[in-house]
């Protein structure tokens, strides 16, 4: 059976996460009735990772396996039409070999964080950012931020919850920049890593909320991080300002598939 990668952009709101369940909505659950639509019967597609309710996808991956030799172009095509009306959108399509594994190919997941910083209502951003009544001091944060970067025991920044085997990760880069933006400034946090203990992103941005707002210095950060404890961990930040924003591969599936489209339609 050809196997395809897709690109899935999505809007978390509605969602009660990627995984599919079975009395509530999900991004993975509206892939895969599209696909039946495309060839009716039951289809299990696998992400490079889950994203819990409300989290958002700007370059989500996941792989699904088809008995029809689809041309890749057609084959979003066809599914955006059968999304609809959901906000998922497959933004690319790739023909990959058999053995070739969304979740397990991974090399990186890079994560969006968005904060914006105004007192009034987000209106425009509703849902798309978490918003915060008071400036917040981007180089503090980025202070507390370094203490994080590189292998450590996160536990303290892990769900109770967690399923990982270990929470032991490296921790790739976390840059905290300001984002001066039409909706008012924004901070931004950009995270990377190979993969993420469950929370772990929402845990570091909220944490590091604390530390902007003076409430923490940059050095309670480290000594948070040693305490390999959840209690000594700061608030949880809410889900709707983070975004799944790209996931990296040793080989580009899209880079290829990208180039033959615009080949065979003339555009560039």
């Amino acid at each position: 059976m050809p196997r395809y990668a897709l690109k899935v952009e999505y809007h978390g709101g509605p969602f009660a996460g990627w995984q599919r369940q079975a009395d509530q909505p999900s991004v993975q659950g509206a892939i895969e009735a599209a696909l039946a639509k495309l060839e009716p019967r039951a289809h299990t597609i696998a992400a490079a990772g889950r994203t819990d309710a409300g989290v958002h996808g700007l370059a989500q991956v996941a792989h699904c396996d088809m008995a029809k030799d689809w041309d890749p172009f057609r084959l979003s095509e066809a599914l955006n039409h059968h999304l609809k009306p959901n906000p998922v959108a497959i933004v690319d399509c790739a023909h990959v070999p058999d053995d070739w594994h969304a979740r397990f190919s991974a090399a990186e997941r890079r994560y969006l964080f968005r904060i914006l910083m105004r007192r009034a209502p987000a209106t425009h951003l509703n849902g798309l950012v978490w918003r915060v009544n008071n400036a917040l001091d981007v180089a503090a944060m980025q202070a507390g931020a370094n203490h994080l970067i590189g292998r450590h025991d996160f536990t303290t920044f892990r769900s109770s919850i967690c399923q990982a085997d270990s929470p032991l990760k490296t921790l790739d880069r976390l840059d905290v920049t300001r984002v001066d933006g039409p909706h008012g400034p924004e901070v931004h946090f950009d995270v990377r890593a190979r993969s993420f203990l469950h929370n772990q992103v929402r845990s570091f941005v909220g944490t590091l909320e604390r530390v902007g707002a003076g409430a923490w210095a940059p050095d309670d950060v480290k000594h948070a991080l040693e305490a390999c404890e959840r209690a000594a961990c700061g608030p949880v930040c809410p889900p709707e300002g983070l975004y799944l924003a790209g996931v990296g591969y040793p080989d580009d599936p899209f880079g290829a598939s990208v180039q033959l489209h615009q080949a065979s339609t003339g555009t560039a």
